[in-house]
Protein backbone atom coordinates (compact mmCIF):
# COMPACT_ATOMS: atom_id res chain seq x y z
CA UNK A 1 0.00 0.00 0.00
CA UNK A 2 2.84 2.52 0.70
CA UNK A 3 4.41 1.65 -2.73
CA UNK A 4 0.78 2.40 -3.87
CA UNK A 5 0.85 6.18 -2.64
CA UNK A 6 3.99 6.52 -3.70
CA UNK A 7 3.88 6.54 -7.04
CA UNK A 8 0.70 8.75 -6.96
CA UNK A 9 3.12 11.19 -5.64
CA UNK A 10 5.73 10.64 -7.67
CA UNK A 11 3.26 11.02 -10.65
CA UNK A 12 2.23 14.42 -9.07
CA UNK A 13 5.43 15.86 -8.09
CA UNK A 14 5.93 15.01 -11.90
CA UNK A 15 3.53 16.69 -12.96
CA UNK A 16 3.78 20.06 -10.93
CA UNK A 17 7.71 19.81 -12.30
CA UNK A 18 6.88 19.40 -15.28
CA UNK A 19 3.76 21.28 -15.94
CA UNK A 20 2.08 21.80 -19.37
CA UNK A 21 -1.00 19.20 -19.12
CA UNK A 22 -3.30 21.25 -16.89
CA UNK A 23 -1.69 24.57 -18.34
CA UNK A 24 -2.96 23.36 -21.78
CA UNK A 25 -6.00 22.34 -21.00
CA UNK A 26 -7.30 24.68 -18.98
CA UNK A 27 -6.33 27.25 -21.75
CA UNK A 28 -8.45 25.39 -24.23
CA UNK A 29 -11.58 25.47 -21.65
CA UNK A 30 -11.32 28.97 -21.67
CA UNK A 31 -10.78 29.75 -25.36
CA UNK A 32 -13.60 27.49 -26.08
CA UNK A 33 -15.98 29.02 -23.59
CA UNK A 34 -14.96 32.47 -24.50
CA UNK A 35 -15.33 31.95 -28.30
CA UNK A 36 -18.80 30.16 -28.62
CA UNK A 37 -20.85 32.90 -26.92
CA UNK A 38 -18.87 34.95 -29.75
CA UNK A 39 -19.78 32.52 -32.04
CA UNK A 40 -23.37 31.85 -31.27
CA UNK A 41 -24.48 35.59 -30.93
CA UNK A 42 -26.50 38.03 -28.45
CA UNK A 43 -29.58 35.21 -28.11
CA UNK A 44 -28.50 34.38 -24.24
CA UNK A 45 -31.69 32.03 -23.77
CA UNK A 46 -30.33 30.02 -26.15
CA UNK A 47 -26.86 30.22 -24.63
CA UNK A 48 -27.83 29.05 -21.24
CA UNK A 49 -29.81 25.80 -23.35
CA UNK A 50 -26.67 24.36 -24.85
CA UNK A 51 -24.09 26.09 -21.54
CA UNK A 52 -24.16 22.42 -20.19
CA UNK A 53 -23.16 20.38 -23.42
CA UNK A 54 -20.89 22.88 -24.06
CA UNK A 55 -18.99 22.83 -20.74
CA UNK A 56 -19.29 18.76 -20.37
CA UNK A 57 -17.82 18.28 -24.05
CA UNK A 58 -14.94 21.03 -23.64
CA UNK A 59 -13.98 19.29 -20.68
CA UNK A 60 -14.05 15.60 -22.36
CA UNK A 61 -11.49 17.33 -24.75
CA UNK A 62 -9.52 19.55 -22.39
CA UNK A 63 -9.03 15.72 -20.44
CA UNK A 64 -8.45 14.05 -23.60
CA UNK A 65 -5.56 16.32 -24.19
CA UNK A 66 -3.76 15.10 -21.63
CA UNK A 67 -4.26 11.37 -22.41
CA UNK A 68 -0.64 10.78 -23.39
CA UNK A 69 0.85 11.92 -20.70
CA UNK A 70 -0.41 9.10 -18.21
CA UNK A 71 2.28 6.36 -20.00
CA UNK A 72 4.05 7.62 -22.72
CA UNK A 73 7.16 9.08 -20.90
CA UNK A 74 7.20 6.64 -18.36
CA UNK A 75 7.16 4.32 -20.92
CA UNK A 76 10.21 5.76 -23.26
CA UNK A 77 12.52 6.42 -20.10
CA UNK A 78 11.95 2.81 -18.73
CA UNK A 79 10.54 3.82 -15.69
CA UNK A 80 7.24 1.54 -16.36
CA UNK A 81 9.77 -1.19 -16.94
CA UNK A 82 10.91 -0.71 -13.17
CA UNK A 83 7.44 -0.34 -12.06
CA UNK A 84 6.43 -3.66 -13.70
CA UNK A 85 9.19 -5.60 -11.64
CA UNK A 86 8.17 -4.37 -8.21
CA UNK A 87 5.77 -6.70 -6.09
CA UNK A 88 2.98 -4.23 -6.94
CA UNK A 89 0.96 -5.55 -9.66
CA UNK A 90 0.69 -3.52 -12.73
CA UNK A 91 -2.95 -3.29 -12.08
CA UNK A 92 -2.38 -1.34 -8.88
CA UNK A 93 0.17 1.02 -10.78
CA UNK A 94 -1.90 1.71 -13.44
CA UNK A 95 -4.56 2.74 -10.99
CA UNK A 96 -2.19 4.71 -8.87
CA UNK A 97 -0.94 6.41 -12.55
CA UNK A 98 -4.44 6.88 -13.41
CA UNK A 99 -5.62 8.92 -10.17
CA UNK A 100 -2.54 11.05 -10.05
CA UNK A 101 -3.76 11.71 -13.36
CA UNK A 102 -7.52 12.47 -12.28
CA UNK A 103 -5.80 14.84 -9.12
CA UNK A 104 -3.46 16.89 -11.23
CA UNK A 105 -5.49 17.08 -14.47
CA UNK A 106 -8.94 16.13 -14.76
CA UNK A 107 -10.41 17.32 -10.82
CA UNK A 108 -8.89 20.22 -11.50
CA UNK A 109 -10.59 21.02 -14.58
CA UNK A 110 -14.42 19.90 -13.23
CA UNK A 111 -13.89 22.49 -10.04
CA UNK A 112 -12.86 25.05 -12.95
CA UNK A 113 -15.01 24.26 -16.01
CA UNK A 114 -18.62 25.38 -14.40
CA UNK A 115 -17.42 28.27 -12.91
CA UNK A 116 -15.95 29.32 -16.44
CA UNK A 117 -19.06 28.21 -17.85
CA UNK A 118 -20.80 31.66 -16.26
CA UNK A 119 -19.33 32.67 -19.29
CA UNK A 120 -22.33 30.66 -20.87
CA UNK A 121 -24.90 31.85 -18.99
CA UNK A 122 -25.52 29.05 -17.40
CA UNK A 123 -28.45 29.41 -14.80
CA UNK A 124 -26.91 29.83 -11.00
CA UNK A 125 -30.02 27.32 -10.07
CA UNK A 126 -27.40 24.68 -12.23
CA UNK A 127 -23.94 25.72 -11.49
CA UNK A 128 -23.89 22.99 -8.41
CA UNK A 129 -25.28 20.19 -10.59
CA UNK A 130 -22.70 21.20 -12.92
CA UNK A 131 -19.62 20.97 -10.49
CA UNK A 132 -21.27 17.52 -9.35
CA UNK A 133 -21.70 15.64 -12.24
CA UNK A 134 -18.01 17.04 -13.39
CA UNK A 135 -16.54 15.74 -10.12
CA UNK A 136 -17.65 12.14 -10.44
CA UNK A 137 -17.74 12.09 -14.33
CA UNK A 138 -14.01 13.30 -14.02
CA UNK A 139 -12.65 10.42 -12.47
CA UNK A 140 -14.54 7.98 -15.31
CA UNK A 141 -12.79 10.62 -18.04
CA UNK A 142 -9.30 9.79 -16.95
CA UNK A 143 -9.86 6.13 -15.92
CA UNK A 144 -11.50 5.44 -19.67
CA UNK A 145 -8.41 7.89 -20.74
CA UNK A 146 -6.29 5.88 -19.25
CA UNK A 147 -7.06 2.52 -21.23
CA UNK A 148 -6.49 4.90 -24.58
CA UNK A 149 -3.33 5.85 -23.15
CA UNK A 150 -2.05 2.51 -22.66
CA UNK A 151 -2.82 0.80 -25.91
CA UNK A 152 -0.53 3.98 -27.44
CA UNK A 153 2.27 3.99 -24.77
CA UNK A 154 4.48 2.69 -27.29
CA UNK A 155 3.52 4.19 -30.17
CA UNK A 156 4.79 7.41 -31.70
CA UNK A 157 2.23 10.22 -32.00
CA UNK A 158 -0.68 8.13 -31.06
CA UNK A 159 -2.50 11.14 -29.84
CA UNK A 160 -4.83 10.41 -32.85
CA UNK A 161 -5.49 6.33 -31.77
CA UNK A 162 -6.49 7.52 -27.93
CA UNK A 163 -8.67 9.61 -29.65
CA UNK A 164 -10.53 6.97 -31.46
CA UNK A 165 -10.65 4.46 -28.92
CA UNK A 166 -11.29 6.67 -26.03
CA UNK A 167 -14.41 8.93 -27.51
CA UNK A 168 -16.82 6.18 -28.02
CA UNK A 169 -16.43 5.23 -24.40
CA UNK A 170 -16.86 8.67 -23.34
CA UNK A 171 -20.53 8.85 -24.86
CA UNK A 172 -22.00 7.51 -22.31
CA UNK A 173 -20.45 9.77 -20.11
CA UNK A 174 -20.89 12.83 -21.94
CA UNK A 175 -24.77 12.19 -22.28
CA UNK A 176 -25.75 11.07 -18.90
CA UNK A 177 -23.29 14.01 -17.34
CA UNK A 178 -25.41 16.44 -19.91
CA UNK A 179 -28.85 15.15 -18.77
CA UNK A 180 -27.91 15.18 -14.85
CA UNK A 181 -27.28 18.73 -15.78
CA UNK A 182 -30.30 19.61 -17.25
CA UNK A 183 -32.70 17.40 -15.97
CA UNK A 184 -34.64 17.00 -12.58
CA UNK A 185 -33.98 16.52 -9.26
CA UNK A 186 -35.78 13.50 -7.59
CA UNK A 187 -37.57 13.54 -4.10
CA UNK A 188 -34.20 12.20 -2.63
CA UNK A 189 -32.18 15.21 -3.59
CA UNK A 190 -30.64 12.82 -6.50
CA UNK A 191 -31.23 13.00 -10.37
CA UNK A 192 -31.20 9.55 -11.57
CA UNK A 193 -29.25 10.94 -14.63
CA UNK A 194 -26.25 11.48 -11.72
CA UNK A 195 -27.08 8.46 -10.20
CA UNK A 196 -26.62 6.78 -13.99
CA UNK A 197 -22.90 8.96 -14.32
CA UNK A 198 -22.22 7.47 -10.69
CA UNK A 199 -22.70 3.74 -11.94
CA UNK A 200 -20.39 4.57 -14.85
CA UNK A 201 -17.96 5.58 -13.25
CA UNK A 202 -17.33 2.91 -10.60
CA UNK A 203 -17.89 0.48 -13.72
CA UNK A 204 -15.06 2.37 -15.25
CA UNK A 205 -12.65 2.41 -11.87
CA UNK A 206 -13.42 -1.75 -11.80
CA UNK A 207 -12.48 -2.10 -15.96
CA UNK A 208 -10.04 0.49 -16.13
CA UNK A 209 -6.83 -0.72 -14.06
CA UNK A 210 -7.11 -4.11 -15.37
CA UNK A 211 -7.80 -3.31 -19.45
CA UNK A 212 -4.88 -0.45 -18.87
CA UNK A 213 -2.38 -2.96 -17.56
CA UNK A 214 -3.38 -5.62 -20.52
CA UNK A 215 -2.55 -3.17 -22.67
CA UNK A 216 1.28 -2.50 -21.25
CA UNK A 217 2.00 -6.37 -20.56
CA UNK A 218 1.88 -6.38 -24.67
CA UNK A 219 4.74 -3.57 -24.83
CA UNK A 220 6.63 -4.81 -21.83
CA UNK A 221 6.97 -8.59 -22.96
Amino acid sequence: MTAFWAIIRRDLSLGLRQGGGLAQALGFILAVLVLVPIAIGPDQQALQRLAPGIMWLTLLLAVLLSADRIYSQDFEDGSLDVLATTTVPLEAVTLAKTIAHWLSVSLPLAVMTPVLGLLLNIAAADLGLAIASMLIGSLALSMLASIGGAIAAGLRRGGLLISLIVLPLYVPVLIFGVSAIAGRVGPSGVGSSLLLLTGITLMSCVIAPWASAAALRVYLR
